[in-house]
């Protein structure tokens, strides 16, 4: 299990396990807070292509479909 924190997560890299579309190093380019300091939106962009999707941040925890950093 990785650990992420919320305060953190702003211009971090991550490496996807299982490749999609070429898609393996991305980085986070948006996370949105609420008033309670809550992410309501996390959005992350595949460096190769510059596709960017909205994902939930928890998702990044699970280190085996997420690695911290691009390896």
């Amino acid at each position: 299990m990785n650990r992420v924190s919320p305060k953190a997560l702003l211009h971090s890299k991550w490496t996807k396990t299982t490749v999609t579309n070429k898609e393996k190093h991305f980085v986070i380019t948006s996370v949105t807070f609420d008033e309670q300091q809550v992410v309501i939106e996390c959005l992350i962009e595949a460096v190769i292509n510059n596709n960017e999707y909205a994902i939930n941040w928890r998702d990044l925890k699970d280190s085996q479909q997420w690695r911290l950093g691009w390896v």
